[in-house]
């Protein structure tokens, strides 16, 4: 008797719309939110590749309101990285919330497709779809969600789950309660099987209805009845069904988090670098070798199970780096100037003598001269930072999901908008700036408009 092979899976990554993400300015005023670079790489990339990588897998989906135009070069670069695997986006005629654009292309995603998966844009996440897919065919249930454990103190800022310990069963699931409920929440990642457009019509009609009641007609009322919610509309009701079932992230080996605001791109960093260096070191760089040296760069080789050696500047020539740091091949480090660990820098960035960055993403053809110093910040694409000067954040994970509070900026990372130009020794601490400013005075905690 022949064993059954894996089942036939899609992939839905939904990436929401250009009215969304405004928590995320400045930097998704220069660059759609989801294609935001973390690790070397834009956001969706990174769920690109994991369903990529999963048994079965036949086609992607990317599902959203932005504009076909804006992510053609994304999905030509995934499509050549991953050519066994189709990848298309497709955009709703208008904005359908989390699971109203999933239920319009409905005949699109079930096609050759036995289940699929749905996982939200802004997440950071080591992905582990295939513990959700064996939990989905143990259980059989209609739904599996994968799930963390977090604080109680910010439970609350998430849709909790209430499950059964031993069945992992979801016996509740409400979306950002008033009060306590539980400590494991919904980490926006979904397997489901066809059932659960059963589900999201029953969803729809009964908006339809509702919308009725209050006077809509024609256009105006279907329009409106396909906005539907998935954790609200859908998943809540699903748990009294005895149909919706749960995967809980493995302590040590799984993480997770949510990227609302532009300061959790940091943390959200150091989490994918941290998870390369222990199961992918290859994706990590050394500091590249200055033009002109034909020298060659050496790597240690890392055997599976093994903990990861370190990579070091093999002479003076190079930068000093402390992994784990992304380095593009284009940019171009003094020998002094020392990075890491958990950095991020982009092409074309030129950092003078003695420039230290830690805990930081540099993105495009940034320039930093001597002697500046980099902390727990973002600076944005063509941006010119002075001599001796010190860009810093707060230290730590704010788990804040808005950048301020009553007016004020809330401690977190610095983040300095596109072609923002800093003059020498000038500190600008815990701030936000604005794209194409010129900062001639020190700032602290300050939103610089």
């Amino acid at each position: 008797m022949t064993k059954p092979g894996p089942a036939t899976l899609k992939g839905v990554i939904l990436v929401g719309g250009p009215s969304v993400g405004t928590r995320f300015r400045p930097l998704s005023m220069d660059c759609p939110k989801p294609l935001f670079p973390i690790a070397g790489r834009p956001m969706i990339y990174h769920h690109v590749a994991a369903l990529a990588k999963v048994p079965g897998m036949k086609e992607i989906l990317v599902i959203g309101f932005f504009e076909n135009s804006v992510f053609d070069r994304f999905l030509t670069e995934v499509q050549m990285e991953f050519p066994e695997v189709p990848i298309r986006y497709l955009r709703e005629y208008q904005a359908l919330g989390t699971a109203g654009g999933i239920f319009h292309f409905r005949d699109q995603i079930v096609r050759g497709a036995e289940q699929f998966f749905v996982l939200n844009a802004d997440i950071a996440s080591s992905f582990p779809l295939q513990g959700m897919i064996q939990t989905h065919a143990k259980h059989g249930g209609v739904a599996t969600l994968l799930v963390q454990r977090v604080d109680k103190s910010v439970a609350s800022k998430f849709g909790c789950v209430v499950a059964e310990p031993e069945t992992h069963e979801v016996l509740h699931f409400v979306q950002k309660p008033e009060t306590f409920l539980s400590d494991m929440i919904s980490c926006g990642i979904y397997l489901f099987n066809k059932d659960i457009f059963d589900a999201m019509r029953t969803a729809v009609q009964k908006r339809q209805a509702r919308l009725e009641t209050q006077g809509g007609d024609g256009d105006d009322l279907h329009k409106g009845a396909e906005v539907i919610v998935l954790e609200k509309d859908v998943l809540a009701k699903l748990a009294s069904t005895k149909k919706l079932y749960a995967h809980v992230c493995t302590p040590g080996r799984d993480f997770w988090m949510q990227i609302k605001t532009g300061s959790s791109v940091i943390p959200a960093n150091r989490l994918y670098l941290q998870h390369f260096l222990h199961v992918a070191p290859r994706k990590l760089s050394n500091a590249p070798r200055p033009a002109g040296d034909l020298g060659a760069t050496t790597t240690t080789a890392v055997s599976p199970g093994s903990p990861p050696a370190p990579i070091k500047p093999i002479d003076p020539t190079t930068a000093h780096v402390i992994q784990p740091a992304y380095i593009h091949p284009t940019a171009v480090l003094h020998p002094t100037a020392k990075l890491g660990p958990n950095v991020s820098i982009g092409p074309r960035v030129l950092l003078g003598p003695g420039v230290r960055v830690r805990d930081a993403i540099i993105l495009d053809s940034v320039e930093v001269k001597n002697d500046a110093c980099i902390l727990n910040s973002v600076v944005g694409w063509d941006c010119k930072i002075g001599a001796w000067t010190r860009i810093e954040g707060a230290p730590g994970e704010s788990t804040a999901l808005n950048a301020t509070l009553k007016g004020y900026k809330i401690p977190s990372a610095t983040i300095l908008g596109k072609d923002v130009t800093v003059a020498d020794e000038i500190a600008i601490r815990n701030c936000i700036v604005l794209p194409h400013k010129d900062i001639k005075t020190s700032q602290h905690n300050e939103i610089l408009m």
